[in-house]
């Protein structure tokens, strides 16, 4: 029984390896193709309201972005300051061919990180989340609106528990030649 135990576990484990070596077959699609807009180097300067989410105040931020091997996720480098201090980010975008949704993960030298799930629809980016702060529900909404090849507006909208949707950022980024 022993050397039977042993004998399947050897298959098992040459056959995990096997398929963790074999070729992707899975190409970068349309859907990543897209998120390409958002690839190169950016300049972001907007105003952060007063919120739950942090004091009011200016934002500037370079951010470099380019491609994982692979280019099916966008990495993307941030720096910059705003209300609260020196940020330092990363994010990472790709398309859920599962979901059929875009994801968004970020992360910053504050302790914060968030994920969203978005669609597009034209040159307009809609995310939307839903997370906890302080206790209560936060829902939000981030829409990015391509204004030309180098240039987009973004904007953070966000409700607490159930009230109405508030302005919290808005900034225009433009791509660095």
């Amino acid at each position: 029984m022993n050397r039977n135990l042993a004998a399947a576990f050897a298959v098992a484990c040459l056959t995990t390896t096997t398929l963790a070596q074999a070729p992707m077959e899975r190409k970068p699609g349309a859907e990543e193709k897209r998120i390409e807009y958002f690839a190169g180097k950016w300049t972001i300067a907007g105003e952060a309201k007063a919120s739950p989410m942090g004091p009011a105040g200016k934002i500037t931020v370079s951010e470099s972005c380019g491609w994982f091997a692979g280019n099916f996720f966008l990495v993307c480098n941030s720096e910059g300051t705003g209300p609260m201090g020196a940020m330092k980010g990363q994010s990472v975008m790709s398309y859920d061919p599962i979901e059929k949704t875009y994801t968004f993960y970020a992360f910053n030298n504050m302790g914060m990180g968030f994920f969203v799930r978005g669609q597009v629809t034209g040159k307009v980016w809609t995310w939307n989340f839903e997370n906890k702060m302080e206790g209560k529900v936060m829902k939000g909404r981030v829409t990015v609106t391509e204004e030309t090849p180098a240039a987009y507006a973004f904007k953070l909208e966000a409700s607490i528990d159930g009230g109405p949707m508030a302005l919290v950022e808005e900034a225009k980024a433009t791509k660095v030649k």
